[in-house]
């Protein structure tokens, strides 16, 4: 009869699954970032080949080296920390009060009845023609743009937070009270997790739309930031200038959207579509 002994060497010459390698990491970055590279080659060529004037469309290398200017004087540093500030002051606190907002409307029908024609009129309205209200109401500053933020933000959270909470399987909370579960243990163990990536899309549509107004505001009130830089730079002439701007927002955007998708998948690595991603 064969004994264990034998058949331990079978095992030994089995392959040792590897992590993947230098190459397979740089194809996976090209093939995850493919679109972007082909599309700043393309700017490039197009502004080398004088079809437009470098008015029109400076070349993507000279955008690079004013960014990179800019960088060096601090003056870049400043501006995205300033449009920073004002749109992820107003983002964090349209979470704070929407999230809480949307959960209850979606748990008591009394605040739901009070709240819902004001969401559904104010979400598809356009939040920027409230811009000259907040000046009138507080000043040209940055309290009017962050309360601007706030206010247009809040509404994809509290109607993301509202359609998760309400959408939570009332089996589970029926289980869970004849269990002898309060509201507090229902709300925490329950509710927050079955709702939670419901919020978190409500988040994740919020945050560029914080961008995009912070940008606006500063579009239309001037003063510091890359929005009042910009508008600086077009009054000037300055096309390097105005298109600095423009990369410096896409790259603070996609930082910002892939920090928010990381903080999904930690938060939500129980979830299948977790799995389904790192599948």
């Amino acid at each position: 009869m064969a004994r264990v002994d034998d058949a331990a060497p079978a095992y030994a010459d089995m392959a040792v699954p590897k992590g993947p390698t230098a190459i397979g990491l740089a194809l996976r970055g090209l093939t995850k970032f493919g679109s972007i590279i082909v599309f700043l080659l393309a700017w490039e060529i197009l502004a080398s080949s004088g079809v437009f004037s470098p008015f029109l469309l400076p070349k993507f290398s000279v955008v690079i080296g004013r960014i990179l200017t800019d960088m060096a004087d601090g003056i870049w540093f400043i501006n995205l920390g300033e449009t920073l500030y004002r749109a992820l002051f107003g983002f964090i606190s349209a979470a704070i009060i929407g999230i809480p907002l949307g959960i209850l409307m979606g748990r008591i029908g009394s605040i739901r009845w009070f709240f819902d024609p004001v969401v559904s009129i104010g979400f598809p309205a356009p939040k920027v023609a409230f811009l000259p209200v907040f000046i009138l109401w507080f000043d040209l500053f940055d309290t009017a743009k962050i309360f601007l933020v706030a206010f247009t933000a809040i509404f994809p959270i509290v109607a993301a937070s509202w359609a998760g909470t309400f959408a939570v399987d009332k089996n589970l909370i029926w289980s869970a009270r004849s269990l002898g579960a309060n509201q507090r243990e229902i709300l925490y163990e329950i509710i927050l997790p079955a709702a939670m990536p419901q919020v978190l899309t409500g988040l994740q549509i919020a945050l560029p739309i914080s961008m995009i107004v912070a940008l606006v505001a500063e579009f239309l009130m001037g003063g510091n930031g890359l929005g009042g830089t910009m508008i600086e730079a077009q009054r000037f002439g300055d096309s390097p200038g105005v298109f600095a701007g423009i990369v410096s927002i896409a790259l603070a955007g996609m930082v910002l959207i892939k920090s928010l998708e990381y903080l999904r998948r930690r938060l939500l690595s129980w979830h299948p579509e977790t799995e389904a991603l790192t599948a």
